[in-house]
Parts: C-alpha cells; sequence; structure tokens
C-alpha cells in the first residue's frame, strides 16, 4: 500500500515510521562475474550480495557487465542517478583495459578518431597507451559514450580481444585504493564535484 508520509502517520507495533530524508552516496568496487543487480531471481551473485548489511535501499547509477568490474555509484538520489546516466550530462568515464596482444599504433588511433558499429559511430575522449605484461597491452581510455558493452565492441571491431576491463573513474569520483567488493560513502568535496559537474545544487 502506497502511503503519504507527508499527510499520514503510519504505526508498526506501536512506533511510528519516521521517513528518511538523508540521501546516501556510496562508490563500490565491483568485482568481476557480480550481476550489476540488487537481486537476482536465479540466485547468481550480484550487488545485492554486498550490501546486505548496509540499512538503505539503495540503486546503481549505470552498469558494468558481469565480467566487467571496477567502480560504480549506488544511491537512493533519483535526480543525480538519472542526470548521471542521461546522454545529455555526459558524464565521464575512465577504464583501464587488458588487451591481448599488441595494440598497434594505427589501431590504437581508430580509437580516437572513430569506430563505426551496428549502433552507429563510437569513439573516445582519449586513450594512452601503457606498459603492460608480456602478451598483453594496458589501455588507459576516457569516454562519455554509455551505450551497453561500447568498449568491448569498438575493441572486437578493430580485431582485439579485452582480457580484462575495469572501470577506474565516473567524474571526479575515483576508484583509488578500494579493494573488490568493497565500497566507501560519497561525501564533503567529493561529493560537491560530482553535483556541480551534474549541475546539481547541493
Amino acid at each position: 500500500t502506497k502511503v503519504d508520509l507527508e499527510k499520514s502517520e503510519v504505526k508498526v507495533d506501536g512506533e511510528t515510521i519516521i521517513k528518511k530524508t538523508t540521501k546516501t552516496y556510496l562508490a563500490l568496487n565491483k568485482p568481476q562475474g557480480i550481476l550489476s543487480t540488487l537481486s537476482d531471481p536465479e540466485d547468481r551473485p550480484n550487488l545485492g550480495d554486498l550490501l546486505r548489511d548496509y540499512p538503505d535501499r539503495l540503486f546503481h547509477v549505470g552498469r558494468l557487465d558481469k565480467e566487467s568490474e571496477g567502480l560504480l555509484l549506488l544511491t537512493n538520489d533519483g535526480e543525480l542517478a538519472h542526470r548521471a546516466t542521461h546522454p545529455s550530462f555526459a558524464l565521464e568515464k575512465n577504464y583501464l583495459l587488458e588487451i591481448k596482444g599488441t595494440v598497434k599504433k594505427e589501431v590504437a588511433a581508430q580509437f580516437t578518431s572513430g569506430i563505426e558499429l551496428d549502433d552507429g559511430m563510437a569513439k573516445v575522449d582519449k586513450l594512452t597507451v601503457m606498459a603492460g605484461q608480456p602478451g598483453r597491452t594496458l589501455l588507459d581510455v576516457v569516454i562519455h559514450d554509455g551505450r551497453n558493452q561500447i568498449l568491448r565492441r569498438m575493441a572486437a571491431a578493430v580485431g582485439l580481444t579485452v582480457e580484462r576491463l575495469i572501470r577506474i573513474g565516473m567524474g571526479p569520483i575515483k576508484l583509488g585504493e578500494l579493494t573488490p567488493g568493497k565500497w566507501r560513502e560519497i561525501k564533503g568535496n567529493e561529493l560537491l564535484s560530482l553535483q556541480k559537474v551534474l549541475n546539481i545544487k547541493p
């Protein structure tokens, strides 16, 4: 039953239910193999398992596919979640891609010049080729495009195999030293920076 707590008083076992107005913002490091959902009817590992002991009901901002890992934002602030995922605000996202083999300069250049996919042209804002392990190349990529599995599809289109994909930043929010499966609160100047990027008044 839906109830307007501004107009009605609700009691359970004699105790009045108090409307919670505090907004919550979390940064979480999603491990590989975890679904970007807070529950799963097939009982597969999901974000809800990681947040089982967290008291607030949250929803995640954006997604990472099951095999991808790294930074996810979780909040109960609907306006921020909407703006962070809406194309018009184009929140910048930063990824590390571990590529099998060597990436030639001309292939790397295609990421910034544009790669044609089945749902249109795609390109990254910035790409840096970093030193990797033998047989691996590490790419540091910044992109605004939020289409489904966009970087994996771009890599496949130019013949590259992504061995590992980690999101390390969303706008001013960075993964930092957060270990897989753990979360931390976003607050203070970090939260103010995110709100500023999304044109939200604190």
